[in-house]
Order: C-alpha cells, then sequence, then structure tokens
C-alpha cells in the first residue's frame, strides 16, 4: 500500500518497464518534455511518442537537491498497481470512494513537508531557484507547474476544496494561478472578492497518486463543498493527513514533496506570458499549445519541502492527463447512469483520443425489446454528467471498450450515421476544444458552444441473431505454447 509519492515510486519500480531513472544532466527548459515526449507521453502528444515508464531526472540544471518526476500516471496498468485495483476497473473503484469517503484529518507532528522552510522575506528568496519548474515547450509562457493541487476553503462556510490548477511563475515570489468562475476554487475566490478578504491558497507537489486523481473529480459528483481528499482516503482506506501551513490560515497534505503558501490576490491580475510574449500558455489536454490567459496573482509567502524534494510534473497533451480527467470523468458517468438505469450500463472508458474528457465510450446491455433506446438515455445522462464531454460511443457487452480495434470494428460494422447518429447542438462544450472558437467555425454566437453527439453502435435488439459475433471454440493453449 502507498501513502506519498515515494512509496508510490518504490512500487512500481519491482515491476519491469514501469520506472526508469537518470543521472544524466538535464534542462528543465524544454528538454525534460522533450526527452519524455519520445519514452513514455502518448495521449494527445504530436507522433512520434509512445507509452513508456514514469522517469525520474536526478540531475536537473541549476537545482543541486531536486529531481523531477514525470509520467508517473501516464499508464492506465501503472496506476491500478499503484492503487491495488484492476485497471479496468478504475471508474467503479472511485465511484465507490465517492460515496463511502473517509474524510482527511489534521496532524500535529511535525509533516515531511515541512522538513526544510524557505520564507520569502528573505532577501535571498526566489521560486525560479527552489522549484525546477519546466517548460514543457519552448513557446511555454514560462515554467509551469503542472501538478500542484490548490487546497481552499470557502471563507464563509469554511468547507474546502482541493483541486489541479496551472501556475506559471511570474517573479521571485508571484505566480499567475489558473482557473475559471465555474470551478470550485473560483466561486470560495468570488466570496472572498466580496467580502474583501485576503484568499490563502497552499499548493501540494508530490503526492499519493490517490490523491491526484480525487483532486479531478467536479460537480455534480462531487458538489460545492464536497472535499475530494475524502475520496483519496476512501481509496486507501486511511485518512489523507493534513498539517497546518507555517505563514498563512490553510492546510497542506502532510507528506507532500513541495508545499506552496500565498493569498491570492483580490485585485491584481496578469497575462501569463507577461514577460515571454508568446502568446500561448502550455500544451493542453487536446494536443494544442492554449492561449495566454489574464489570472490573478498569488503572493507566495514560503515554500516548504521534504529533503532531496520531488518535483512532480506532466505533459497536459499525455496519457498521464487522460488517466488523472479520464477515470474521475468514468466514476461520475457510472454514478449517475445506475441511479438512472441499474444494471444497463456495464463499464465506461474515457480514452487517449480525448484527453480524457472530450469523449467516452459506454458498454451497455440490452436484456430484452423494452431496452431499446435506453442506450441513447444512458448517453444523455452522461452528458449531464460531465458536462465537457463531446462524443459518445455506445458499445455492446460483447466489445472491449479499452481496445480501440474493437470499438472502431463496432462503430464500422454497427452504425449506419443516418439512422444511429444523434447530435445536440448550441451546446456548452470544453472552451478548450477549437472547434468551439469563432476562428473555426464564425457561426458560433459564442465562443465555447458546439454540438454534442452520439454514436450509437450497439446491435437493435431484434438483430441480435443475426449479428452476433463468430463464436470459437474454447481452448486451453498452454500445452500449444
Amino acid at each position: 500500500m502507498t501513502f506519498d509519492l515515494r512509496s508510490a515510486i518504490e512500487v512500481i519500480k519491482q515491476q519491469d518497464g514501469q520506472y526508469l531513472e537518470t543521472d544524466r544532466l538535464v534542462d528543465a527548459r524544454a528538454e525534460i518534455a522533450g526527452i519524455y515526449r519520445r519514452i513514455g507521453a502518448g495521449g494527445t502528444v504530436k507522433r512520434p511518442t509512445q507509452l513508456g515508464p514514469a522517469m525520474l531526472f536526478k540531475n536537473v540544471k541549476g537545482y543541486k537537491a531536486s529531481s523531477v518526476l514525470i509520467g508517473l500516471l501516464g499508464h492506465r496498468d501503472r496506476v491500478g498497481l499503484m492503487l491495488g485495483i484492476e485497471p479496468e476497473r478504475l471508474g467503479y473503484a472511485f465511484l465507490d470512494a465517492v460515496e463511502h469517503p473517509v474524510n482527511p484529518v489534521v496532524i500535529d507532528a511535525k509533516a515531511a513537508c515541512q522538513e526544510n522552510v524557505y520564507y520569502a522575506d528573505d532577501p535571498e528568496f526566489d521560486i525560479r531557484k527552489i522549484l525546477p519548474a519546466p517548460l514543457n515547450t519552448e513557446r511555454d509562457a514560462g515554467p509551469y507547474i503542472t501538478m500542484g493541487l490548490c487546497y481552499t476553503h470557502d471563507p464563509e462556510t469554511g468547507e474546502s476544496n482541493i483541486a489541479h490548477h496551472r501556475m506559471c511563475l511570474q517573479g521571485r515570489d508571484t505566480m499567475t494561478v489558473g482557473f475559471g468562475g465555474f470551478r470550485h476554487m473560483g466561486a470560495f475566490y468570488q466570496k472572498a472578492k466580496k467580502l474583501g478578504k485576503a484568499f490563502p491558497i497552499s499548493i501540494s507537489i508530490g503526492v499519493d497518486p490517490a490523491i491526484s486523481i480525487a483532486a479531478c473529480f467536479q460537480s455534480p459528483t462531487t458538489p460545492l463543498g464536497f472535499d475530494e481528499l475524502a475520496v483519496a482516503g476512501a481509496i486507501r482506506k486511511q485518512p489523507v493527513e493534513l498539517v497546518k501551513c507555517k505563514t498563512i490560515e490553510e492546510y497542506a497534505i502532510a507528506n507532500a514533496e513541495y508545499v506552496i503558501e500565498g493569498e491570492l490576490s483580490i485585485e491584481e491580475k496578469v497575462s501569463e506570458d507577461q514577460h515571454t510574449h508568446t502568446g500561448r500558455s502550455i500544451p493542453e489536454f487536446v494536443g494544442y499549445n492554449g492561449a495566454a490567459r489574464v489570472f490573478p496573482v498569488l503572493k507566495v509567502k514560503a515554500i516548504t519541502c521534504r529533503t532531496n524534494p520531488i518535483m512532480q510534473v506532466c505533459i497536459g497533451a499525455s496519457e498521464e492527463h487522460v488517466n488523472m480527467a479520464g477515470i474521475a470523468e468514468e466514476a461520475s458517468i457510472l454514478q449517475m447512469t445506475s441511479r438512472a438505469l441499474p444494471g444497463k450500463v456495464k463499464n465506461v472508458y474515457c480514452p487517449p483520443g480525448g484527453g480524457g474528457k472530450l469523449m467516452a465510450i459506454l458498454q451497455v446491455k440490452k436484456e430484452g425489446a423494452e431496452d431499446e433506446g435506453k442506450q441513447k438515455q444512458a448517453a444523455l445522462i452522461a452528458f449531464g454528467a460531465c458536462t465537457e464531454l463531446k462524443n459518445i460511443f455506445l458499445v455492446d457487452e460483447d466489445v472491449d471498450i479499452f481496445d480501440p480495434n474493437d470499438v472502431m470494428w463496432a462503430f464500422n460494422t454497427r452504425f449506419k450515421p443516418e439512422m444511429d447518429m444523434s447530435t445536440i447542438s448550441n451546446i456548452r462544450c470544453h472552451k478548450a476544444d477549437p472547434t468551439q472558437k469563432k476562428f473555426y467555425d464564425s457561426s458560433i454566437r459564442t465562443e465555447g458552444l458546439g454540438t454534442k453527439a452520439i454514436y450509437d453502435c450497439t446491435v437493435p435488439f431484434d438483430a441480435k441473431e443475426e449479428m452476433t459475433r463468430a463464436i470459437f471454440m474454447d481452448v486451453d493453449v498452454s500445452e500449444w505454447m
């Protein structure tokens, strides 16, 4: 069982092909991502790429005591290995965790994340020299924290939230923090602005994989005020431990590798690329470089870390993002479809081609003629569970949803466009999808509006006999191998 980043690494070290480390000098400025793109990134990264081991860079230029880890969650099998869950059952496991949460606890003992403390009032303090935050590409707006978990509280109710947000280093003690008003942290921040209160944030970097995935849940599965750390606690059957921060009224993950403590300005905002003027941010899950945006400024008060800390990073377009976002989406779809249509949706997969967010494959069961049409109801429910979804493929129980060739077989032999395709237009989609922008379609009334589609690749119930897959003899082949 693993409860922090280091124990997770120890688990995958014991498995062939799951871990790689190097002492060769490497530059965090685009070189780490360039190397890993070839070794293990996968996802929507431009080809050539592949799935491969997690990789630890132990000799990072300019950072003597720190190393950089990339790709820890970059393979679904590796995620299952670290969590002790069969890869195809990850969605179900996180669904169960959402429904049986184990709340975090605050510890009084000295926390591992506070073995070393750097205060911003020290004239020598500079976050850019402490944190080996990489550039994924040479067009990036600046060095980014890509696996930082922001922990915040509602200034009125005290309810908490943890989530991934993109953060760009701007100065010796300043960063931009990217989030939208529809995110839970955005709702808390707006309350703080109205109250004229400071908005403290802790940012934990390098944590247990269960926390990284749990932090990807959104409404309606985890509504406003639901602490996603309770999901990670349920996965581990042990509460996540928190520690009080040194300089702000907030808590942080006690065994994180790094913790950034700061206050988010309720007035000051700057563009992410104010120093580089590239016009871009970082590669996003859709495979394109995102546009630089104007975000609030975080004033850093302190950084705490473990001795010889590990900076955990990811490539936004890699399969690591797919697994974090996609597994949470799968659990959300399973939750809502099981409530509305018990027993009809057998499993869900959010594959790499959709970046874990734009596409879902639903495996459905038809037990009688009265079930015909329920598969499309399941798709509509899935759109409600995950509002950013764009395309849903429906397949039967005899199709392996984790095998893209099998899904494409169903698409080619069980789908007739004029009969089996349904669309919903002028509906809110994911703003990172370039087809939802005016440069792609000038007729769009507001950017972010698009069309969702359902591809019903299931066999009509009354045609099942004619469309049964060829049945082969079930043979024990061990003596032939």
